[in-house]
């Protein structure tokens, strides 16, 4: 079972800068890593008049592209699917970090900047961790912003137990 961890904090607070720096040391590690944004808001990445959007729009129900570079898949639902639906579309890496997801049951991290939050999201006993600009819980493993090798190390020991 690949292992997911959802990053959460509140609006504002690096969520997406720390993913984009952790990412990059985990790629430089030699680990596959998939990424899940979830948008509460809903989402369009099919631009009107391409032809994707235009056999989405004729109505069919999964529009898919591919080049020798990349492939993607665009699928209608009824409704929201739960994370762990989302995770049944993705194999093939070692590791799968969800950006959002806060109310999911999943190991969280939560990121914290006392810039932009008053106080921490989650409650400390549903974090695997927190990255932040100041440590908040003196026994859960904190993580400096600007430092992701921290991150990836504790990653690597302790979620995909490899050294």
């Amino acid at each position: 079972m690949i292992p997911v961890i959802s990053f959460v904090g509140k609006s504002n607070c690096g969520k997406t800068t720390y993913l984009e720096k952790l990412i990059r040391e985990m790629k430089h590690r030699g680990f596959k890593v998939a990424v899940i944004k979830h948008d509460a808001h809903g989402f369009d990445m099919d631009k009107p008049g391409k032809d994707t959007w235009r056999h989405a729009q004729a109505g069919a129900d999964i529009v898919c592209i591919s080049s020798p570079q990349k492939m993607a898949m665009i699928q209608k639902v009824p409704e929201e699917l739960s994370l762990d639906e989302v995770i049944a579309h993705i194999d093939g890496v070692d590791i799968i970090f969800t950006e959002g997801y806060k109310r999911e049951n999943k190991k969280k991290i939560e990121v914290f900047r006392q810039a932009v939050c008053d106080q921490p999201l989650c409650n400390k006993a549903d974090l695997l961790a927190m990255v932040s600009d100041v440590k908040i819980y003196g026994d859960v493993p904190y993580f400096n912003l600007e430092d992701p090798a921290a991150l990836a190390n504790f990653l690597a020991a302790n979620v995909l137990r490899l050294q």
